[in-house]
């Protein structure tokens, strides 16, 4: 009697343990550059192809080149704008974009989304009394962008009963903050279609 328990024991336990691996999930690293085509929702590979042909058609237009040859101007690259119904995540577009720009060599870049810790750390250095005047950072002498670069993405959506057809649009446009002058301006444009199987298809 006392070994059939012990056996139901060790049996219950190694079922336990089997079904436990059996959940366990297989994790691997994946092609972050490669096409996804699970859904026509914006995804990370709209994101690289996005930021690459962008930052390719600015790097090689003939006043940019022109203008980044003789120095390398100032850049203030706005968050991209979301003009879709689904939630994109536009600050990391924007992330890609500049940092793809940033390792060009081409440009100087203003970042206002740390103004206020840096506007804070300057009162600190000049009101405090902690810092020694003369290794404290003098107010009033920052650059200012010269360009700034903004941009948009819109989709259309068209839907049957068996097909969901989008077309995003992605926007970037370049303006001279001295003259007001568009620079340059260009867009990449992803079709997605998905389409349903027919009942017993």
């Amino acid at each position: 009697m006392q070994r059939n328990i012990i056996g139901a024991i060790i049996l219950a336990g190694t079922a336990v343990t089997m079904s436990g691996c059996a959940s366990t999930p297989v994790v691997s690293y994946g092609d972050v550059t490669a096409m996804q085509t699970v859904s026509t929702d914006f995804s990370s590979s709209d994101l690289q192809q996005i930021a690459g042909t962008m930052v390719d058609s600015l790097l090689i237009f003939p006043e940019v080149v022109e203008v980044a040859n003789q120095r390398r101007p100032v850049l203030l690259v706005e968050v991209v704008k979301n003009k879709t119904m689904q939630h994109i995540d536009t600050e990391s577009v924007t992330d890609t974009i500049r940092t793809k720009l940033i390792r060009s060599g081409k440009f100087r870049f203003i970042d206002r989304t740390t103004d206020d810790a840096a506007v804070n750390e300057i009162k600190t250095q000049q009101n405090s009394g902690l810092v020694d005047k003369a290794k404290s950072v003098a107010v009033g002498q920052q650059y200012g962008a010269e360009y700034i670069l903004t941009g948009n993405i819109s989709e259309i959506e068209q839907s049957s009963n068996r097909v969901r057809d989008v077309y995003y649009k992605f926007t970037l446009n370049l303006k001279n903050l001295t003259t007001g002058i568009l620079e340059w301006s260009d867009e990449k444009e992803i079709r997605k279609t998905a389409k349903r199987r027919a009942f017993g298809g």
